[in-house]
């Protein structure tokens, strides 16, 4: 008695799709990170500057403005304050790197944030 076979041997398959699959889920999960982080950065940016320009229009220091703006933006991030003409522009920019590993290749991206407020003007 003969017994033919009609269905093919696929043990092993599950593995080999595995090991194609799960480091391609990493890289894209790599992406994801870097691309919440991007947000992140644009947020904190956005809210040094509008910390910043605050401080300043309401007539505090230069000085005091880029040390707020400091506190609250990421470490290394670049603060430019300019007043005159009755308002206050602030503008912070970081950079932010791609995350090592395999998105090593991807270039670093700046991120700014800009703001503008009204010098107040004191009643005496």
């Amino acid at each position: 008695m003969h017994v033919s076979r009609t269905s093919r041997d696929d043990r092993g398959a599950v593995t080999a799709e595995a090991a194609l699959v799960i480091p391609l889920l990493a890289v894209v999960a790599m992406a994801l990170a870097w691309m919440v982080a991007l947000g992140v950065t644009a947020v904190r940016v956005q809210d040094a500057a509008r910390e910043a320009a605050r401080v300043v229009a309401r007539g505090d220091p230069v000085a005091t403005g880029t040390s707020y703006a400091r506190q609250v933006a990421p470490s290394g991030s670049e603060v430019s304050i300019r007043s005159g003409d009755g308002s206050v522009e602030v503008e912070v920019t970081a950079t932010v790197h791609a995350p090592g590993g395999i998105l090593d290749f991807l270039p670093a991206v700046q991120v700014h944030g800009r703001s503008v407020a009204a010098a107040e003007t004191s009643s005496s």
